[in-house]
């Protein structure tokens, strides 16, 4: 970004204080508030001045500025009422900006977007990263690109590669690809988090690796296969979908998946073919 388009930083601890606010951490209120970290933010979305942009977590308003001044359109949702009128009041003179108040996921995309392949951008807890994709990638109008801002860990947890999977990584690698684009301290936020943040760009499919009508099944058998994660497949299976063991094993085999090894380790093709016997066996 041009140095001399940069905002204005926003006293966010100052502004709180004003208003007597505190940071909710049910919530997970850490407001990204180092412009170093903002810009990098920016730098991983790509955006392009054509582009509509759908911030979820506007908090008080420090990164929406600068969507504002590299997007065409910007929505910003933000769910905690007691922000949304200091939010108003600090992008007031901001006319390419459509402030809502809600929950993202009690929103229908379509009533925010108007067409396909906008952007996400979102400084979100890691808890809701799988169910906010799901609710964005399953609507009518779809964004091209995903870029959260979550902590390092958990970041380093939705890239890992097969024999490292975890239920989350799978919910996320289903929809898009991703890789880690900056990493961000704990410093740049207020107040500072006890860990340090990263931020992940998931560029999207045009349509998920596993079939739409097959994705709740598919979801329900990765519950079950990481729900003990240290157990077999066969065992973690039999006991997940409350199934006979001779069952779990027989669907094992015919997916050619050796049932003593753990969910962590299979592939996303995998579970694509483990997915699409077991709707077969269950219909038949």
């Amino acid at each position: 970004m041009d140095p001399a388009l940069i905002p204005t930083a926003i006293n966010i601890p100052q502004l709180l204080r004003q208003h007597k606010l505190s940071p909710r951490k049910s919530l997970g209120q850490n407001f990204l508030i180092d412009p170093a970290a903002l810009e990098k933010v920016i730098d991983a979305a790509d955006i392009e001045m054509a582009d509509e942009v759908l911030e979820i977590g506007s908090g008080l308003g420090s990164l929406t500025r600068y969507l504002a001044m590299s997007a065409a359109r910007v929505v910003s949702v933000e769910i905690d009422r007691r922000l949304f009128n200091i939010l108003e009041d600090v992008l007031a003179n901001v006319k390419n900006v459509h402030l809502v108040q809600g929950d993202i996921l009690k929103i229908s995309p379509p009533d925010l977007m108007e067409k396909d392949g906008y952007l996400v951008i979102a400084n979100i807890p890691y808890y809701i990263t799988s169910a906010i994709i799901r609710h964005l990638l399953e609507a009518e109008i779809k964004p091209r690109t995903m870029v959260l801002t979550i902590q390092k860990e958990v970041a380093r947890r939705i890239c890992a590669q097969p024999g490292d999977l975890s239920l989350l990584a799978l919910s996320v690698q289903v929809f898009g690809k991703p890789t880690i684009a900056a990493h961000i301290p704990a410093g740049a936020f207020y107040p500072p988090p006890k860990v340090d943040s990263a931020v992940i760009r998931i560029d999207l499919y045009p349509l998920p690796l596993i079939p739409a009508d097959q994705i709740e099944t598919f979801f329900r058998l990765a519950k079950a296969g990481f729900g003990q994660k240290r157990k077999m497949l066969r065992r973690s299976l039999t006991t997940g979908l409350s199934l006979p063991f001779a069952q779990i094993e027989q669907l094992l085999q015919e997916s050619m998946i050796d049932p003593t090894r753990r969910a962590e380790t299979l592939s996303m093709d995998e579970w694509k073919l483990l997915t699409a016997n077991y709707i077969q066996g269950t219909n038949n």
